[in-house]
């Protein structure tokens, strides 16, 4: 039985909760911690469970009644807070993003290095099966080499949204759409495409005055093989659409499930290939459905690591920093007005969280 102790309990914290539910013969819930204790007190209850609560993480660092820390706070406590229980042995699973700086990812992985505990980055995007279907046609080579993709990660927030305190600063919340909303959507790009070789981006904010950071960002990726992706992030878009679409040299796919295959005809006008698109459907209806998707998802994937021994996540730390040097490049673009090389040096002026509270923009005062 694993003994899992969830830190912060915010909103995203009963997701957390309700997905570890699904594993009560695996996992038990045996400690909460909240500054205050009273939103910790309504998911005890509301959960059902028999559990302590403590209001400082530092009562948790030496209990061996807990195995697994769920981190739940926002993001610029992630890495103290990781560090800490990875230092004391204590396995992590933190929610996106993976902190708000490259330099803080490099303290939780030496950290998980020295501890010698397993670090897990919340990617539950990657546990659903419509991105599968999408990466298992991509990497059997059916659609040919991917020439463009195309991310768009469409969310609508109103002003009040960043009412909340720690939302819309530099210092708290790491950036604004393009770090908090479309990471999902990065993480799905890189884990299908791989890393770009450069980033020009502009990002600017049309509508959230009590906000520091962006509401819109768009973004081009250029490959090593000469090939480009777009990314669109954004919180004022109405309708909230988000998709992945990657245009192969035989064909379209994407998700939500999109497939269109063409082949040349006269004059060199596309001609519909129905047959390479039902090859295509067919490998895409072979995928098995797995048994546990989002957030369950995941967490079944870093209970099996730790039942097994190991230590083999989907989404491990090294796969969360590649993440966040993205977001990186997009935000040094965004600020120089010129392309930026990946990877990414020690010498970034967004490697560091000093130097982006030093070079970020703020567009406007946060209220």
């Amino acid at each position: 039985m694993i003994n899992v102790a969830l830190v912060g309990t915010g909103s995203i914290a009963g997701t957390h909760l309700e997905a570890f539910a699904r594993f009560k013969d695996r996992c038990r819930i045996t400690a909460l911690v909240d500054r205050s204790g009273e939103k910790a007190e309504k998911l005890k209850e509301r959960f059902g469970l028999d559990c302590a609560i403590y209001s400082d993480y530092e009562d948790v660092l030496k209990l061996d009644s807990v195995d697994l820390v769920s981190l739940c706070t926002p993001p610029s406590t992630h890495a103290n807070l990781a560090s800490a229980f990875l230092l004391a042995g204590k396995h992590v699973l933190v929610e996106k993003p993976m902190a708000p700086s490259l330099s803080e990812c490099d303290q939780m992985l030496e950290a998980a290095a020295k501890g010698d505990a397993l670090l897990s980055v919340v990617g539950q995007n990657r546990f659903y099966d419509p991105i599968r279907r999408v990466k298992q046609v991509l990497d059997a080579g059916l659609a040919g080499r991917i020439v463009h993709a195309e991310a768009n990660s469409y969310w609508w927030r109103g002003r009040s949204y960043y009412d909340v305190e720690w939302r819309g600063t530099w210092e708290s919340e790491g950036g604004g759409c393009v770090m908090n909303h479309a990471v999902h959507h990065l993480d799905l790009l890189l884990w299908i495409r791989g890393m770009p070789s450069e980033v020009q981006a502009v990002t600017v904010n049309t509508s959230h005055e009590n906000s520091q950071v962006e509401d819109l960002s768009i973004a081009i990726l250029k490959y090593p093989d000469g090939t480009l992706a777009q990314v669109t992030s954004s919180v004022v878009h109405h309708g909230e659409e988000q998709r992945l679409v990657f245009q192969g040299e035989r064909a379209k796919v994407g998700m939500p499930w999109q497939l269109f295959a063409s082949t040349e005809g006269d004059g060199g006008f596309p001609q519909r290939n129905p047959d390479l698109e039902a090859e295509i459907q067919q490998v895409a209806g072979e995928l098995a459905p797995l048994q546990y998707t989002g957030h369950a998802g995941q967490m079944d994937d870093v209970l099996r690591a730790i039942e097994s021994g190991s230590r083999q996540v989907m989404i491990d730390g090294i796969e969360g920093r590649k993440t966040i040097e993205l977001i990186m490049a997009i935000y040094e673009s965004s600020a120089t007005g010129k392309p930026v090389a990946l990877p990414l040096s020690k010498d970034s002026i967004f490697y560091a969280q000093e130097r982006i509270l030093r070079e970020a923009p703020r567009f406007h005062s946060k209220a």
